[in-house]
């Protein structure tokens, strides 16, 4: 077995509630010229994927700015996205020791649809779920699967494939937990068996 936790299942964290304003905010403070219809470019679609394929919210932001023929060096738009999205969040009840229990039954990923680069991981560590207890920072998930990092976004079954690929197991051996039930026809369909995190506490769920 092999359990996969979705980031939310885990952790709840604030977004900011107009992305837009907190973008521009940070990348004014990187030394870019925000235009005057940013709120406009940013809504825009600039780039369009295949049905499922994740876009890297840095890249949407940059491509925003070109389209209104504003430069953004030194990876500004990647910088300002990131410090916009600082994550604060905590872990729900019993998300410590839903994992712990997991790990005594073989090897634990995070999935996280995030396009934010390092949002999955930031929260984590705002949630205190980064590291094992009682360890020098040793992670608590042997893997972290994001949609920035595979290019897929759950529940398209290809963002459970890179997670069975990046623990080294079959599809077949997954157990996704996640309290959207949007997410179960993606990893049924590579094989894999949906806990809806909803309907008990994470203290409540048995591994097996």
């Amino acid at each position: 077995m092999a359990v996969v936790f979705a980031l939310g299942a885990l952790v709840s964290a604030a977004e900011p509630d107009d992305p837009a304003a907190a973008i521009a905010r940070e990348l004014r403070e990187r030394g870019v010229e925000v235009p005057d219809d940013w709120a406009a470019a940013y809504a825009e679609t600039h780039v369009d994927p295949p049905d499922g394929a994740a876009v890297p919210h840095h890249a949407h932001v940059a491509r925003a700015l070109a389209s209104r023929g504003v430069p953004a060096p030194n990876n500004a738009a990647r910088r300002a996205l990131v410090a916009a999205f600082a994550p604060d969040a905590a872990a729900r009840d019993g998300a410590l020791e839903a994992v712990l229990r997991a790990r005594e039954h073989g090897p634990v990923a995070l999935l996280s649809d995030t396009t934010v680069p390092e949002y999955a991981r930031r929260a984590l560590l705002s949630a205190g779920l980064r590291w094992r207890p009682d360890t020098d920072r040793e992670p608590l998930f042997d893997a972290v699967v994001t949609g920035v990092s595979c290019g897929w976004l759950a529940p398209h079954p290809e963002a459970f494939a890179a997670v069975a690929e990046a623990l080294g197991v079959e599809g077949t051996a997954l157990t996704h937990v996640a309290r959207d039930p949007e997410a179960r026809p993606g990893v049924e369909a590579v094989g894999g068996s949906f806990v809806d995190a909803r309907a008990r506490s994470l203290g409540d769920i048995e591994f097996r």
